[in-house]
């Protein structure tokens, strides 16, 4: 009868090895803590599956047949193998080497990944990470998949089947540059309205955006005259031009030529989140990836 591994129950494998190792049937049922039948059991269907004797009663025990010698060395090593399997996966960052994929917008990329960056390189020098850009139409397939390990998005933005935690609240600010006419200046409401502003819209309508919303509610509106897909390029509309934007709060910080001020009419903030797939939920590396990212972009806010 051929032995099929698929079917063999893995305790058969266990009571083989102490069988092999103790030499008798009683022995045997002690280490594995089953009675001295379940054992006497355990070997019948052993034999069946091998269809061999496997061992021989002899005066003080049992004698294993050349086929169960045979076996010995192979069941160990399977039981040793699976051992291994089952323990706890370890994860040491000092010495791993792996490549950490993230989702991220360019605002991401500058508030979260920056000091993410600088934190991962003393602590895990030999990790790699790649950016790419979020596709909400193939995010939940391309965590799924395991094509990135992790997105920056919002709340609102983060597919219900996924796992996300927040990281910061993050409010707007008003910007321009540092010699411009109202810098240093209170900017009042009118005088916001009438400066011509620059807006970042990802998506949606490109030109309007949560301001605007904000102006509405006051029965006020500005002028948006350029609408970008990118905040990469704001600072240099704003040095070139009497524009404004407002933008997040961790956009404007540490902008060489660049003055930031409050927005004089409340505009709604957002909460940045991190999402991933419940694939890698309990993963040791991106466990600790998550802490790391939670922490320095805490240590921003």
């Amino acid at each position: 009868m051929k032995v099929d591994l698929r079917t063999l129950d893995l305790n058969l494998l266990k009571a083989l090895d102490a069988l092999l190792d103790e030499r008798s049937v009683t022995r045997a049922a002690a280490r594995l803590a089953l009675t001295q039948p379940a054992v006497s059991g355990m070997l019948n269907r052993l034999r069946d599956a091998f269809d061999d004797p496997l061992f021989i009663r002899a005066p003080h025990g049992i004698v294993p047949t050349l086929r169960a010698e045979a076996l010995a060395a192979p069941v160990k090593r399977i039981l040793a193998d699976i051992d291994v399997l089952l323990q706890p996966v370890t994860f040491e960052p000092g010495t791993a080497n792996l490549t950490f994929t993230l989702a991220a917008t360019d605002y991401a990329l500058r508030a979260v990944i920056v000091p993410f960056i600088a934190a991962l390189k003393v602590q895990a020098p030999a990790i790699r990470v790649r950016v790419v850009p979020v596709e909400p139409d193939r995010l939940v397939a391309q965590l799924e998949q395991g094509k990135i390990d992790l997105a920056l998005l919002t709340p609102h933005t983060t597919p219900d089947e996924l796992h996300s935690r927040a990281l910061y609240d993050e409010r707007y600010v008003c910007m321009m540059r540092v010699d411009h006419p109202d810098a240093g200046k209170p900017l009042t409401l009118d005088r916001f309205c009438a400066l011509e502003h620059v807006l970042v819209s990802y998506e949606g309508e490109s030109f309007h955006g949560v301001t605007d919303d904000a102006l509405a509610s006051v029965g006020r509106e500005r002028h948006v005259g350029l609408s970008v897909s990118s905040f990469l390029v704001l600072p240099e509309v704003l040095a070139v031009s009497d524009m404004i934007a407002v933008v997040p709060g961790r956009m404007a910080e540490n902008r060489v030529g660049i003055y930031v001020c409050d927005t004089p009419v409340s505009v709604q903030g957002f909460t940045k989140s991190m999402a991933w797939h419940g694939r890698a939920h309990r993963n040791p590396a991106q466990v600790w990836l998550r802490g790391l990212l939670l922490e320095t972009s805490q240590r921003q806010a």
